[in-house]
């Protein structure tokens, strides 16, 4: 064999050395940007929400602590600051004031007050419309975003989630000559905005996906995908 050959074959066994050990570290590169993506994944969402949670909870007890009378802060009585004592303290504020607004006496300072307010002209429409929307998200006997359904929408073939809130009654119902449901469309990301639109019922696509899960759905722009959702064809 020539030195000619000989310096060819080195060139290639070289070559093809350099060629592998780049596949290798290529490969290594992609594992570990896979490792990277995977470890945001697990720990954003995490490390988020007690961020929120913990911003949350410093807000309220700073919030409580300027209600609190200085003479009775707990901060003058202990060595040591208690995150979220605050948050302890208004809940159970909440839950007293609860009690004494469910008997008799707080019924009828409840009444004298909505009836001073009422009196108001701009005061009262606020409170109203306020109370209104409190008395719809926590009440246990309305039917609040009762189910998730699917609807055509701006127009055929384009289809848009919405959350039912109730069958359509008085006035506008009789307006119409078929079973209504008023359903509320939200937006994304920020689902607590949106529009209202009365839609017939044999319009609508019911979901088994639950309300929250629609609401994450919303949230997310469809990244989140629901468990479970009821396999109705499309027609």
């Amino acid at each position: 064999m020539s030195d000619l050959e000989v310096k060819k074959r080195a060139i290639n066994i070289k070559r093809i050395r350099l060629e592998r050990e780049k596949a290798v570290f290529f490969k290594l590169g992609a594992k570990l940007r896979a490792y990277l993506f995977t470890g945001i994944l697990v720990t954003a969402p995490v490390a988020i929400t007690f961020y929120m949670a913990y911003k949350f909870v410093v807000w309220v007890d700073r919030l409580v602590g300027h209600l609190i009378p200085p003479q009775y802060s707990p901060d003058n009585y202990l060595p040591f600051t208690i995150p979220g004592l605050g948050l302890v303290i208004l809940l159970v504020a909440l839950t007293l004031i609860g009690m004494f607004f469910a008997g008799f006496l707080g019924r009828f300072f409840l009444k004298l007050g909505e009836w001073i307010v009422f009196k108001v002209p701009l005061v009262s429409s606020v409170y109203s419309v306020l109370k209104q929307i409190f008395e719809t998200f926590f009440s246990s006997k309305t039917q609040a975003f009762s189910k998730v359904v699917m609807l055509e929408y701006p127009r055929k073939g384009i289809w848009i989630l919405g959350f039912v809130s109730s069958e359509l009654k008085g006035e506008i119902r009789d307006q119409f000559d078929r079973e209504m449901l008023n359903v509320f469309i939200p937006t994304t990301p920020n689902p607590t905005s949106g529009f209202l639109i009365f839609v017939p019922k044999e319009d609508t696509v019911e979901l088994e996906m639950g309300v929250e899960e629609g609401i994450k759905f919303v949230i997310s722009g469809g990244l989140v995908e629901p468990n479970q959702m009821k396999k109705k064809k499309l027609k």
